[in-house]
């Protein structure tokens, strides 16, 4: 398959900087030192959420988002509406239409999938991927990614709580914000961890777990094909793909799980569901 990859995590998981940052206006440049003082007891999930929102409008401005009837978006609803509270969260999801293959959610519940990895993955493929990036919201990886993005903006040494620093915001910070989560990197023990947490959402929710193999497998062939060098910032911010599948595949083989996954049939086509009007009966004439 000739589809450019591109597999980006944005706030929470991010692979790598996509082509449409430079859609996103920075604006002017913002002055004055980078704040060092900051810790997590002064920067909550709240506030990394707060900042989340107002990043992940950009990039929603930057990309071509897929409308209510279009045939990703009534998929993406089928497969994921029932998890949009997942661990106790508050999820909103939707479609970027494009041929890179991306996904990602953001600290404040945002999730966004990249019509390029509905078009390559079936439906326990893709939930296998967005339960990953679920995980590094579960587990406050995302706050540790907004509390840099918010030091790279020199917010974190103006006067004022979190609140009000992003009630008053220019358009070029809140550009950096954006700019700053996509450039996030994690660590690998964050994305082992964010790993078993999308095979145990696989698990918990009566999925076929192999499906986490499979989805592995499939970005680490894409990585060493003719999409290799679109790849090369992704593969220097994560683990390997192949050994991240063989790692699913051990845990599969430990519950007694394992079986050789085979790609299950999907669409992303929106189909029409045709209404008829039952007839009315004609009343028989009286003899």
């Amino acid at each position: 398959m000739k589809a450019k990859f591109l597999y980006s995590i944005c706030v929470v998981a991010l692979l790598s900087v996509t082509n449409s940052l430079a859609q996103i206006n920075l604006g002017d440049k913002i002055s004055g030192a980078v704040g060092n003082g900051l810790n997590s007891l002064m920067f909550s999930d709240a506030d990394a959420a707060k900042l989340a929102s107002e990043g992940i409008k950009k990039l929603d401005s930057a990309h071509v988002v897929a409308g209510p009837k279009d045939g990703y978006t009534l998929r993406l609803n089928r497969v994921f509406a029932k998890h949009s509270t997942e661990n106790g969260l508050k999820l909103n999801y939707k479609v970027y239409i494009t041929k890179e293959i991306n996904a990602f959610a953001c600290a404040d519940g945002s999730v966004r999938v990249f019509s390029g990895l509905m078009d390559i993955m079936d439906d326990n493929q893709l939930l296998a991927v967005i339960g990953h990036e679920i995980g590094h919201v579960a587990n406050h990886d995302s706050r540790d990614a907004m509390k840099a993005a918010y030091r790279n903006a020199a917010l974190a040494d103006a006067v004022g709580s979190v609140s009000t620093k992003v009630a008053s915001m220019t358009d070029g910070q809140i550009g950096q914000i954006a700019q700053a989560m996509l450039q996030s990197k994690y660590s690998r023990k964050q994305e082992t961890e964010a790993d078993t947490f999308s095979y145990d959402f696989m698990k918990k929710n009566g999925y076929d777990v192999n499906a986490v193999e499979s989805a592995f497998t499939i970005l680490s062939s894409l990585s060493e094909g003719q999409s290799s060098d679109i790849l090369s910032q992704m593969m220097s911010s994560h683990p390997d793909s192949k050994a991240r599948a063989e790692a699913a595949k051990k845990r599969a083989e430990s519950d007694g799980l394992y079986k050789p996954y085979k790609q299950k049939a999907f669409s992303n086509k929106a189909t029409s569901t045709k209404v008829t009007t039952p007839k009315k009966a004609t009343p028989k004439k009286k003899k």
